[in-house]
């Protein structure tokens, strides 16, 4: 059989980025097999101090979330350091940033500059707001971007405030959609032979996923509100309490599926129920529905409920931690949790790289490693001197 490269191999990417958004889509350029280059100051990212600390000192977090990278060390602050900083930008196809907007034009490391020198450059900026409009200049977090996109609005119980999802969810959907944004401007650039700069905001990351919501709100004047676990639009589909317990997750709102459901449940006579006759009927009825699914869930632990929905084909699984996920055998049998070495030998457990190919491998060399480590190797490969 043909032995391929990684898709990205071959492809520089010099990441100036901190904390979570930048170095996200840094990190999913990595797992593809670019050559990641990521510069850090003396005193490093900020994120390598969030959460608890491996013995270096360095989170877990931080070890996992910039696997695969090369890290070396500058002062962008010093106008030596930036020149240096300057011609590894000029030998790489692709610079990533998070800094605020104008930043590193300020420091002569701004698209319009760099590109003069090298037109096939892909540069790619991740903000909170985007590089213009009147909030240009607003500093941003994923935190005030779920909560400026309606996800927040949206997420919790009516007779609450609203909550927030317990990860970073508007830098991770940032990254993606500014990884997306760099593939397709390489594929312009092989096309057009000339690259392209990709504006990506937490903001507007976060709108884009709120489905529905805005052509509801524009055709009908609907502004949706928080609905616990229940979806407003279809039933039912919900979480439901088990005798172990634990909860349960079920999706049975297509027809076919709830006359199923309603069989697996011993109950097969509520799929004739005018209450319960199509989706729309059901989404009225929804508080109904649910208290009967529970009726039945509860006399079931959780692993038990899964196996007589799965046989049933019905759509359904238990609401897990992260001790279950790393326990599952499906997660085990696909390989989704991966071991890396940092410098000191440490392991540290982090995801396989989610994007699978037939032909072509995926990157899980090394956890991130310490502040400059590859500095000197680095320079010395692209030719660059530090005078």
């Amino acid at each position: 059989m043909t032995s391929y490269r990684p898709p990205l191999d071959g492809i520089r990417v010099l990441e100036l980025g901190s904390s979570v958004a930048g170095p996200a889509a840094g990190r999913l350029l990595a797992d593809l097999g670019a050559e990641v280059i990521k510069v850090e100051s003396d005193e490093g990212d900020g994120l390598r101090t969030w959460g608890p600390p491996a013995a270096d000192g360095t989170s877990w977090w931080f070890k996992s979330h910039n696997r695969n990278k090369r890290f070396v060390k500058f002062d962008l602050h010093a106008e030596a350091d930036r020149r240096t900083v300057r011609e590894i930008a000029l030998r790489s196809d692709i610079v990533l940033e998070n800094f605020r907007p104008g930043r590193l034009d300020a420091w002569g490391l701004g698209y319009d500059s760099l590109r003069a020198e090298n037109p096939r450059l892909v540069y790619a900026s991740i903000s909170g707001y985007g590089q213009d409009g009147p909030y240009r200049n607003r500093t941003g977090f994923g935190n005030i971007a779920e909560s400026m996109s309606g996800l927040r609005y949206v997420t919790g119980y009516p007779d609450r405030p609203p909550v927030r999802v317990g990860v970073s969810l508007a830098d991770e959907l940032a990254a993606l959609y500014c990884v997306v944004g760099i593939q397709a401007a390489l594929l312009a650039r092989d096309r057009d032979g000339v690259g392209d700069y990709v504006d990506i905001s937490l903001l507007e990351s976060s709108i884009a996923l709120t489905q529905g919501m805005l052509a509801e709100y524009e055709a009908l004047g609907i502004v949706r509100e928080r609905s616990g676990n229940a979806h407003n639009a279809v039933a039912p589909s919900n979480i439901y309490p088990t005798r172990d317990g634990r909860w349960i997750a079920i999706g049975a709102n297509a027809n076919s599926l709830f006359r199923r459901f309603a069989a697996a449940m011993g109950r097969p006579e509520l799929a004739e129920d005018p209450r319960f006759g199509d989706n729309r009927r059901r989404t009225e009825h929804g508080a109904e529905i649910d208290a009967l699914i529970s009726e039945w869930t509860i006399t079931l632990d959780a692993d038990d409920a899964s196996s007589i929905l799965a046989d049933a084909g019905v759509p359904a699984g238990p609401v897990y931690s992260i001790a279950d996920i790393v326990a599952d055998e499906q997660v085990r049998s696909r390989g989704v949790v991966r071991y890396l070495s940092d410098d000191a030998g440490n392991r540290v457990a982090t995801t396989a790289p989610v994007t699978r190919f037939r032909a072509h491998p995926t990157v899980s060399n090394h956890a991130a490693r310490a502040i400059g480590a590859d500095t000197a190797a680095v320079l010395e490969e692209l030719g660059i001197g530090t005078s």
